[in-house]
Order: C-alpha cells, then sequence, then structure tokens
C-alpha cells in the first residue's frame, strides 16, 4: 500500500512538471514599443528610501501566452480628477508615451487615481505605466489595482504597491519605489482576471502634483 501512494505521489509530480514544462513553451515575448530616453544613467540626488536599484542594463523581455497584446489601447479612462491641470484623460491610452510637452496628463495633488475600462473581463499578464519620464522621478504610493467592480469596493486584486506607510488607506504595500524611466514601470500580473484597471499615486520627488504619460495592460479575453 505504501509503494502505491509513493508512486502515486511520484506520477502527480511528473504530470505537475510536464504541465508546467507545456505551459512554459507556448510563451513568448511580448512586443512593447518603448519611447525615447531622456536621461541616461543613474540620478544621484534623489533620497528616497526604499529605492528599488536600477538595473544598469534594458530589462529583459517579459513572456507571456502568445497574442498576448496591450488591450487598454484607446479604452475609457476616468479619474477622481476629472479636470486634469494639463491634458485630458483620453491620452492615458492613447498609445503617445513619449516624455514630450503635451503626451502627458497633470492631475492634482494628494491621492489622485485613474482608471481604465477595458470595456470586457481579460485575463492580464503585466502592466505597464509611465508617470512622467523626461527627467529622474519618483512617485509615491504607487497602486495598481484590478477589479470587476468600477467602484473598487469588491473583489479587488492589488498587483502593486509601494504605499509603505498606508498614506491611501488601502492596506501597507512592501514593493520599493522606483525610478521612472522610459522603460515604465512593468508590474507582473500574474495573469488576475478583470475588467477595470486602477492607477494611484500621491505625488513626486519634483512636487505634490501627479502625472500619466501612457498606461499599457497586456492580456488575452477571458474564454
Amino acid at each position: 500500500m505504501k509503494s502505491v501512494k509513493v508512486s502515486a505521489l511520484v506520477l502527480g509530480a511528473l504530470i505537475l512538471t510536464l504541465t508546467i514544462a507545456a505551459a512554459a513553451q507556448d510563451l513568448k515575448p511580448v512586443a512593447i514599443k518603448l519611447p525615447k530616453p531622456k536621461f541616461v544613467g543613474t540620478p544621484q540626488n534623489l533620497k528616497v528610501p526604499n529605492l528599488e536599484k536600477p538595473l544598469g542594463k534594458a530589462r529583459e523581455p517579459f513572456l507571456a501566452p502568445a497574442g498576448t497584446a496591450n488591450v487598454a489601447l484607446h479604452k475609457p479612462v476616468t479619474s477622481s480628477d476629472m479636470q486634469p491641470v494639463i491634458g485630458e484623460l483620453e491620452m492615458i491610452t492613447d498609445g503617445d508615451k513619449e516624455a514630450e510637452d503635451g503626451s502627458y496628463v497633470e492631475l492634482g495633488p494628494m491621492v489622485q487615481h485613474v482608471t481604465i475600462d477595458l470595456k470586457a473581463r481579460y485575463t492580464i499578464y503585466a502592466v505597464l505605466l509611465w508617470h512622467y519620464h523626461k527627467q529622474p522621478t519618483v512617485y509615491f504610493d504607487v497602486i495598481v489595482q484590478v477589479a470587476d467592480d468600477p467602484a473598487f469596493k469588491n473583489g479587488v486584486k492589488t498587483i502593486f504597491n509601494n504605499d509603505h506607510d498606508n498614506t491611501a488607506k488601502l492596506g501597507m504595500g512592501t514593493d520599493k519605489n522606483y525610478i521612472e524611466t522610459a522603460e515604465g514601470k512593468l508590474i507582473d500580473a500574474k495573469g488576475v482576471q478583470g475588467r477595470y484597471v486602477r492607477c494611484l499615486s500621491n505625488g513626486n520627488t519634483g512636487n505634490d502634483l501627479n502625472h500619466y504619460t501612457e498606461v499599457e495592460v497586456y492580456g488575452l479575453p477571458v474564454q
């Protein structure tokens, strides 16, 4: 009886290994078009705690199932600040991610958010966002969430949170602060499913305003 149980465990482990291997074989590099960088090197004057160390090289390609694409392109955007200081909310999903005047949206101070309605449920593998990358900047209390509830009251899944002192009242985060670059911040969503993607921030190292140049959501429709 004992040998039968051991054999069953071995068989189960083998099946799991083969399943993972088969899934890995179906993963492809996601085609991501990056904007032109506006600065090079590592800035030395940013005194920010818990700051992520720059890689010092290009980011590795992100792998996801074949067919994964940016499903946020030209999708509607709402915000806690519906009258931006600069720009229009639709610019956040218009495909223009360059670090130029006229390419970014500026929201008011304190905690603000933007919410993208993907118009259907998707399996989301990554969220890639650019705040303002014309110069080295760190944005505070960055949180990214996914939900099927447009009010983000029920069934909310948080995929990134560097709000270390719970300023936004959404729970203390453990992710690191990071410097904005032309590569954007790529967040591995690990296949979470939902219709709405919300990004929050709370000012930056330059001022207390909030900026968004582009948000991309890479996924596949839920079957």
